[in-house]
């Protein structure tokens, strides 16, 4: 995160969509030179810089969804050397009227890069948007499993009784095996061949999504030990825990500081004393992949890290809540990967 630059002339504020996008040039005291629509490909993006560049320099471009519809735009203007920053959907004020526009979100977002005090980066493509589509699919496939599961346990429990006592008493992983090996009989009666088509159903999507989330973490874990070999060394940081702070942390300099890297991740801690009682509490902002990501990493280390063990034993004896530790320990442990992250090649 970086300040805007007092220099600055303009600042191209930018309203994406799927098929086109808005931009509109407002210059540092915040009023609209002008307004224009231009499609979401790469001509729209030369026919939009080649308009902009008739306007003073320097100049900087606040998009919305730099990793979302306006992923296309951000990689075409930092190949032009254009400096690109990425901007929040602007808050709207409540009006009666209800006032909107594609032109007024435009502006709204150029006013809020010049109203800003820390100014955010695009996150880099390459190996960090390999990370992303690979964990989000695979995210998606442990949940397909899930799902395939749930509805492979609500069928033994609505199956006849002949099916019931066959499938009943299994464990979640042997019930899935056992019933996608199920077969329909000719003699059976209507009732059981539609409820073993349903579970043998069930349970082979169950072991497809199962074995895909396998393959996705195994291409994860090439990936991230190629690129943070020494993130995955930590104690208690496997490979979806990484993925997430990668994604999050993105590249070198994109975040000022380790107080920033723990407000993005949400541990932050957030003054919450009253008369006499001094205390803190969690945030509850923040990127919550990586606020999970972290709390993930500090339930591992209090089973089984001896020094983190020692540190809660030490703080419970001083009065401290176990909440109030692990909101300790994960503030610490943000504070440690970050620096470990910048100061690594």
């Amino acid at each position: 995160m970086t300040m805007l630059a007092d220099g600055v002339e303009l600042v191209i504020g930018v309203d994406t969509h799927k098929t086109s996008h808005t931009a509109a040039v407002v210059d540092r005291f915040g009023g609209v030179a002008e307004t224009f629509e231009f499609t979401a490909n790469p001509a729209g993006y030369r026919k939009a810089l080649s308009r902009v560049a008739t306007h003073l320099r320097p100049r900087v471009w606040g998009v919305e969804g730099t990793g979302s519809y306006g992923a296309g735009l951000t990689e075409f203007l930092a190949a032009a050397g254009e400096r690109v920053v990425e901007v929040e959907r602007p808050a709207r004020p409540s009006r009666r009227n209800g006032a909107k526009s594609d032109a007024i979100d435009a502006v709204r977002a150029a006013r809020e890069v010049l109203a800003a005090k820390d100014l955010i980066e695009p996150r880099r493509r390459g190996e960090r948007e390999a990370v992303r589509v690979l964990l989000a699919t695979r995210n998606g496939a442990v949940v397909a499993r899930t799902k395939a599961l749930n509805h492979l346990q609500a069928l033994v429990v609505t199956a006849p009784e002949r099916l019931r006592s066959r499938l009943g008493g299994l464990t979640t992983t042997e019930l899935a095996r056992r019933a996608a090996r199920l077969r329909v009989s000719a003699d059976q009666p209507i009732e059981d061949q539609a409820t073993v088509r349903a579970m043998r159903a069930c349970a082979r999507r169950a072991l497809a999504c199962e074995q895909e989330a396998t393959e996705l973490e195994a291409e994860l874990t090439r990936i991230l030990t190629d690129q943070v070999p020494h993130l995955l060394a930590e104690p208690g940081i496997g490979p979806i825990s990484a993925a997430a702070i990668y994604l999050a942390w993105s590249h070198h300099g994109r975040i000022r500081d380790d107080a920033a890297f723990a407000t993005l991740a949400g541990v932050a801690p957030i003054p919450a004393s009253s008369g006499q009682t001094t205390r803190h509490r969690l945030s509850r902002g923040g990127d919550r992949q990586l606020n999970r990501a972290l709390h993930t990493i500090t339930l591992s280390r209090l089973s089984c890290h001896p020094e983190t063990r020692a540190y809660a034993t030490r703080r419970l004896a001083e009065g401290k809540t176990p909440r109030e530790i692990r909101r300790c320990l994960k503030r610490h442990i943000a504070r440690r990967i970050y620096k470990l992250l910048e100061n690594t090649p």
